[in-house]
């Protein structure tokens, strides 16, 4: 990205934190800019008492069929309507510690698919009844079981019911295996290498391209984080856009993807990989990559540490902060 655009975006960052402060009720802040412009919605998926629903995040969000919106917390699963009201929740030691979810339509009914970081396994569950059907661990077959720990940070799902496990937090294999939970292999290293990964923390399947290929989030390759292409056997494609923060995950909508930057901000990229839009930049170096800004020094406008997002079915954005008081967000997208 261009220096002076750079430069825009700080200013525009800033404008909006003054603006923000400047109001006696806050106002919805307007971020991006093209086709990929959206508006914040004050309030979203607060109490009514104006508190935070999910208390600490640092998680995952997804969507099912008929629109509601799964973010996924220290103490589960919290299901939230399109107008931010919280409508069910998985809680309990099952459901807690998701740090990536990913949601999944088959042929007996929706599951979500978990990455259990705290608690070190990939899980799978009902998204409607919340029965637990699969347990993900170190297989024996690979090797390394009692060799590594397993501290997993992204789950993904390939068309065929494939399931992709990162131990990103650990040692940066990621784990394949059948849609039954059978091991059928393993790929990656820890490194700052080409082919290797300096915490894989994000990971999803990219339907952007035919076939469909892994989209890999590497966050700390230094000396910025960057995103990598591998087949869906494992082999390296390519890097395919460096110098993004820390880019924490991603979600996909039709050609476009949307990269949450633990640093405090969101970049949405088209299917050539150029940045078409950066939304919530913190221009403040100190709040970005920051869990502990409670819930009285939210900005809006303005985002903090950004982890999860994912998109609904008319381009809106629901995004998720690692935050100490549970911070989640919906933009609208504004129609041209």
């Amino acid at each position: 990205m261009k220096p002076y655009f750079l430069g825009i975006l700080t200013l525009v960052s800033i404008c909006q934190y003054q603006f923000a402060h400047a109001q006696t009720e806050v106002q919805p802040v307007r971020m991006g800019c093209g086709i990929m412009t959206f508006d914040t919605v004050p309030g979203w998926g607060l109490r009514p008492d104006g508190n935070s629903a999910v208390g600490s995040t640092h998680g995952g969000v997804v969507i099912d069929k008929a629109g509601n919106i799964f973010f996924s917390a220290k103490e589960g699963v919290f299901v939230f309507s399109p107008d931010g009201k919280v409508i069910q929740s998985y809680l309990g030691k099952e459901y807690a510690n998701m740090h990536d979810i990913e949601i999944r339509s088959e042929e007996d009914g929706e599951f979500i698919y978990g990455a259990r970081n705290v608690d070190a396994e990939g899980v799978k569950f009902n998204a409607h009844s919340g029965e637990i059907v699969l347990h993900l661990g170190v297989p024996e077959e690979s090797g390394l079981k009692g060799k590594i720990q397993l501290k997993p940070t992204a789950i993904t799902v390939a068309p065929n019911g494939d399931i992709f496990l990162s131990n990103g937090y650990a040692s940066n294999h990621i784990f394949k295996y059948d849609k039954t939970g059978k091991y059928l292999m393993h790929f990656g290293e820890k490194g700052n290498g080409m082919k290797q990964f300096n915490t894989a923390h994000g990971m999803t399947v990219d339907t952007r391209y035919d076939p469909p290929r892994l989209l890999i989030c590497d966050r700390n390759h230094e000396p910025k984080g960057r995103l990598l292409h591998y087949t869906l056997d494992g082999e390296f494609i390519e890097e395919i856009i460096t110098g993004l923060g820390m880019p924490t995950s991603a979600s996909i909508q039709g050609d476009y993807v949307s990269v949450p930057d633990l640093r405090g901000r969101l970049v949405i990229l088209d299917k050539t990989n150029t940045i078409m839009s950066v939304l919530g930049y913190n221009p403040d170096i100190a709040r970005g990559r920051q869990f502990n800004i409670p819930q009285s020094e939210w900005v809006e406008g303005i985002f903090n540490g950004t982890h999860g997002s994912f998109w609904d079915a008319d381009g809106n954005l629901y995004v998720q902060d690692w935050n100490v008081d549970g911070r989640i967000r919906k933009l609208v997208r504004v129609k041209p």
